[in-house]
């Protein structure tokens, strides 16, 4: 597949000012600077999620508008882990008994939203010319980085893969914060949360021995899909539940990997990565849309089941990242532990069914392209 290149078409000309031609020490500036303001205005204004989305956003601008700078990558995963322990915190024998008795629905829920992601793929394939692989690979709910990196291993393009995948949690992040906000929810929740653990003694061991288990639980997991988060938090809620250590995280600490994230994702947002698919960038947003009504509806029928509250629910069936979503829980008090072991389940059931699932979409999307062509 060929690349595309600044002035091909007059709506892919590189724009007269371009963040590039700043010395990347402004340019995180800029972005420091600009990320923590709007972060702040959000914050203010209740948005859940406030210190993440705010970052994110600012990123994506920064990205298209040619900025050379990139988060490095163990920056982003010692924010997955520090949401990791963050999440561990929260973890109770009350939250692991209510994911054993709900097992089966969470195990309904899984399937059903990975038949519809493969659907939407089907029809990103069929209407907007995107290659079976590739729309698999893109269209499927599980952690990004791990789905990218996976698709690689099947013959898609990853490039195109990562902007599926990324465009999508945009989509899940903003729609999950206006849902949210539109309950009747307000944000404030993390770091209330955060309040809570300094009230529990913020004192050097304790804070040095978090850290410890965030770093351990990095390395030992860097193999696992989605590891950076699922580490930390694993082995951080097994020593909280058994009364070993009471993780304790300072606020500032939460908003450092809260913006850490979202620059990572934001950034990656280029200018050449929305060149390359901007024909198709259209028909991503809609399909990233209806996989998102589609889980919302399953969500609706599973609050119904459960009767638990529908943003729990929602959160929990979003096609969105761990990360972000256990953000967006803790900050609107919802059911971390739920949200957590559905997320988790769901990318345990994507890695081990998606590859079947690019197969069949490619079997059944081969004549059709052929005949195209």
């Amino acid at each position: 597949m060929s690349v595309y290149r600044y002035g091909s078409s007059p709506l892919l000309r590189a724009p007269r000012f371009s963040l590039h031609t700043l010395p990347p020490t402004l340019q995180w500036f800029g972005l420091i600077l600009i990320a923590g303001a709007v972060g702040q205005l959000l914050m203010y204004w209740q948005i859940p999620a406030a210190l993440f989305l705010g970052p994110m956003l600012v990123a994506i601008g920064f990205g298209v508008s040619g900025a050379s700078i990139r988060m490095p990558r163990i920056a982003f995963q010692l924010g997955q882990g520090t949401v990791g322990a963050l999440v561990a915190h929260s973890m109770s024998m009350a939250v692991l008994v209510t994911v054993v008795q709900s097992w089966y629905v969470m195990l309904f829920a899984t399937v059903l939203i990975v038949l519809l992601s493969a659907v939407v793929g089907l029809a990103l394939v069929r209407y907007a010319g995107i290659s079976g692989s590739t729309a698999a690979w893109g269209t499927s709910p599980g952690a990004a980085s791990a789905m990218v990196a996976m698709s690689e291993d099947y013959g898609a393009d990853s490039r195109v893969v990562a902007t599926m995948q990324y465009v999508r949690v945009v989509c899940v992040v903003t729609i999950g914060a206006l849902v949210s906000r539109l309950i009747g929810v307000e944000g404030g929740g993390t770091q209330a949360h955060a309040r809570d653990i300094a009230v529990e003694g913020l004192n050097l061991l304790s804070f040095a021995l978090s850290l410890g288990v965030i770093v351990f639980g990095i390395f030992v997991a860097k193999r696992m899909p989605a590891g950076a988060l699922m580490g930390p938090l694993l082995i951080g809620g097994a020593l909280q539940l058994s009364g070993v250590l009471q993780i304790t995280l300072p606020s500032w600490m939460l908003a450092l990997a809260y913006g850490a994230i979202g620059s990572y994702v934001g950034l990656r947002f280029d200018r050449p990565t929305i060149s390359y698919v901007w024909r198709r960038l259209p028909a991503m947003i809609a399909g990233s849309l209806l996989l998102i009504v589609l889980c919302a509806l399953s969500a609706w029928l599973i609050a119904v089941m459960l009767g638990k509250d529908f943003l729990s629910v929602y959160l929990a069936t979003s096609p969105g990242g761990l990360d972000a979503m256990a953000i967006i829980a803790i900050d609107t008090h919802s059911d971390v532990g739920f949200v957590l072991a559905m997320q988790t389940l769901r990318l345990i059931g994507v890695i081990l069914t998606g590859a079947f699932f690019a197969r069949q979409i490619i079997r059944l999307t081969t004549p059709k392209t052929a005949q195209a062509h």
